[in-house]
């Protein structure tokens, strides 16, 4: 059998395997968002409301700027193995939220975990080679109305290591005697409450680590070295908020509401700024050799030919 009849001759679930191959990137995440609209719909009905604060949608609009930005070098092939990823998480996200026969459903925040996760995947299908895996998959978990449910498991522990630290910071200025999440300054009762857990704070952090590293093109490896360093400068910037507001309180002279305000924002744009610069790759200098002479005509691998005489 020639080629030219073989090619007539091919069955047509070849033609259906090229197709599929080559179906654009905005196809398979338009069907991938569309299976997963359960997910999307109870999201945008916890953000309205009020069960959670709505800045999942600025990692989402994070997710799409990259997509757009990255538009001219979306892979015409999918790779294989996140695609599969990709479909096997948005079947289980189903499933979950679903349940199967004698398996219950699980809390609509577990199966959105996967649902955003699966998306990702398909993302990371498409997206270059080149751009994070891991600030791709935190960005997208941090698109998931997560803050009240954070407040509730790590708002505590949080306020905890807040008002022993303050108390450390504290002491050598004022009699300082904590239980608990409260403090005795000075015979003044200061209670470090909810909103100082920092916990919208930790939300803000990574999710400046996350875009700067995509921006910035770090590598995986890279990212996870200096992801640590996130953490404590989220720690520290809220320990130090903490102590400041603590100590106007222990004096007798607690900061008006507007103020008080405008130090957690000052406090918050210092840490944003500085974990940012953590993630921006540093500039390289170089050195006196590889600086170009001035009259010398200089090829990478090749000789130098002096032109100045």
């Amino acid at each position: 059998m020639s080629l030219a009849a073989l090619a007539h001759r091919h069955p047509r679930i070849v033609d259906w395997g090229i197709f599929i191959d080559r179906a654009p990137a905005a196809g398979w995440l338009g069907l991938q968002f569309l299976a997963l609209m359960p997910t999307w719909a109870w999201m945008v009905q916890r953000m309205r409301d009020g069960s959670d604060d709505p800045l999942g949608l600025l990692a989402l609009v994070a997710l799409a700027a990259l997509t757009w930005n990255r538009r001219r070098e979306l892979r015409a092939s999918p790779r294989l193995g996140w695609l599969v990823l990709a479909g096997a998480g948005t079947v289980l996200a189903t499933l979950l939220r679903t349940g199967l026969g004698v398996l219950p459903a699980l809390p609509p925040l577990a199966a959105g975990l996967v649902a955003v996760l699966a998306l990702a995947c398909g993302l990371l299908a498409f997206l270059p080679r080149n751009v994070g895996r891991l600030p791709v998959a935190g960005l997208a978990v941090l698109a998931l109305p997560l803050l009240s449910s954070l407040q509730f498991y790590a708002g505590y522990p949080l306020r905890v290591v807040t008002a022993e630290a303050s108390r450390w910071l504290l002491a050598p200025g004022f009699d300082v005697m904590r239980e608990g999440t409260s403090l005795m300054v000075d015979g003044r009762l200061v209670i470090v409450d909810a909103p100082c857990s920092g916990v919208q704070m930790v939300w803000l952090g990574y999710f400046t680590a996350f875009a700067v590293a995509l921006w910035a093109r770090r590598g995986d490896q890279t990212f996870l070295r200096r992801l640590p360093m996130v953490g404590l400068l989220v720690l520290a910037g809220n320990i130090v908020r903490n102590s400041v507001l603590i100590a106007f309180e222990g004096a007798g002279h607690p900061l008006a509401p507007w103020a008080h305000n405008t130090l957690g924002l000052a406090v918050l744009a210092v840490v944003c700024a500085a974990i940012a610069r953590l993630m921006v790759p540093e500039r390289h200098v170089p050195e006196l050799a590889e600086q170009p002479i001035p009259g010398l005509i200089t090829t990478q691998g090749g000789r130098h030919v002096d032109t100045v005489l």
